[in-house]
C-alpha cells in the first residue's frame, strides 16, 4: 500500500474538524434559536419605547434609567435576596443530610427513603402549588379545618408576614430530593479505599464525613448552591399560582419575574418588561459566577 502523500493529510485534517462541526450544528442551530436570539431580541426591545400616540422610538438607556429607580423592581430583588439567603442554605442542609444518611448504609430501607424523597420534584410545579396553597388557607384548606375541629388558633399562612415563609416551605419539599440526588449520586464515586483507610486509621463517622465525604462534594455542593440561587432570582410559578388565593399579600411586582411578566402581558409595556429581564439576567449572572469563583477557591 502506498504511503499517504503530504498533501493528503492536511485535507483529511481539514475533513475531519468539518466534521466535527457537522455533528455540532443541530445543537449549535438549536442554542442559537432558542437561547441567544431571545436574548438579542430583548435587549433590541429594552432600548426602545412603544406608546399609544408617537409609535415606536429609539430611547437608548431611558428605560435602564427607569428600572433603576423603579421601587417595585428593587422591592421584589430584595424579597427574592432574602428568600435566597434563608431558604437555600436550609434546603442544601436538609438535602445534604438526606443524602448522608442514604449513603451510610445504615439506614433502613433506604431505597423507599430515596424515593420518597425525590417523589415530590417529579410533581407539576402548578399541582404542588395549588396543593400547598389550599392546605394554607385559614378558610377553605387544612389549616382552617385545623382551626375549627381543634380550636386551635394557627395563623394565616397566606399573610404578608408568612407568606415568604410559606413559599420557602414548598420549594424546599420540591426540590430537597433533586439536590440530594446529585450529593448522593458525588458520594457514590467516592472511591471505597478512602473509607477502608480511615477505618483503619480508627477514623469515626463525623471525621468520616468532613474529611472525606465533604471534600469529595464539593463541586456538587458548588452546582447545586448554582442551580439554587438561579431557582431563586426566578421565582415566579409559585406566587403567580399563589396570588389568586392571596390577592392581598402578593402583588403584581411580588418578584422581579413576576414584575415583568404583568408589565408585559397586562400593562403592554414589553420594552420595559425586557429592560427588567435584562437587568435580573445580568444579576443573576454575576450572583452565580460570584459563588461559583468562591467554591472553585476553596476547592483549591
Amino acid at each position: 500500500m502506498a504511503a499517504p502523500t503530504g498533501r493528503s493529510a492536511p485535507r483529511r485534517a481539514v475533513r475531519g474538524r468539518w466534521t466535527g462541526w457537522g455533528f455540532l450544528s443541530p445543537f449549535a442551530l438549536v442554542f442559537a434559536l432558542v437561547f441567544i436570539a431571545p436574548i438579542i431580541y430583548a435587549l433590541y426591545l429594552s432600548f426602545f419605547r412603544t406608546q399609544l400616540v408617537g409609535g415606536t422610538e429609539f430611547v437608548g438607556f431611558a428605560n435602564y434609567v427607569r428600572a433603576f429607580g423603579d421601587g417595585q423592581l428593587w422591592d421584589g430583588v430584595i424579597r427574592v435576596a432574602l428568600f435566597l439567603l434563608i431558604q437555600v442554605p436550609i434546603m442544601l442542609f436538609l438535602s445534604l443530610l438526606a443524602s448522608l444518611a442514604i449513603d451510610s448504609g445504615r439506614l433502613y430501607g433506604r431505597s423507599f427513603f430515596r424515593l420518597s424523597i425525590f417523589l415530590p420534584y417529579a410533581v407539576p410545579a402548578v399541582v404542588a402549588t395549588f396543593m400547598w396553597g389550599f392546605m394554607y388557607g385559614t378558610r377553605f384548606g387544612l389549616v382552617g379545618n385545623l382551626n375549627d375541629m381543634f380550636g386551635m388558633n394557627i395563623p394565616d399562612l397566606l399573610s404578608p408576614d408568612l407568606i415568604m415563609l410559606s413559599i420557602g416551605n414548598l420549594v424546599t419539599w420540591q426540590f430537597l430530593g433533586y439536590n440530594m440526588l446529585i450529593f448522593y449520586s458525588a458520594l457514590r464515586v467516592v472511591p471505597s479505599s478512602l473509607y477502608e483507610a480511615a477505618a483503619i486509621d480508627g477514623a469515626n463517622q463525623l471525621r468520616i464525613i468532613t474529611a472525606i465525604k465533604l471534600p469529595a462534594i464539593r463541586g456538587a455542593l458548588v452546582i447545586a448552591t448554582i442551580f439554587s440561587i438561579i431557582g431563586s432570582f426566578q421565582l415566579f410559578n409559585e406566587p403567580s399560582i399563589m396570588q389568586s388565593m392571596a390577592p392581598n399579600t402578593i402583588t403584581t411586582s411580588f418578584t422581579p419575574n413576576l414584575y415583568a411578566y404583568n408589565l408585559a402581558f397586562a400593562g403592554q409595556q414589553l420594552n420595559y418588561s425586557a429592560t427588567v429581564a435584562i437587568i435580573m439576567g445580568v444579576v443573576t449572572m454575576i450572583v452565580a459566577y460570584v459563588v461559583q469563583l468562591r467554591g472553585m477557591r476553596k476547592g483549591n
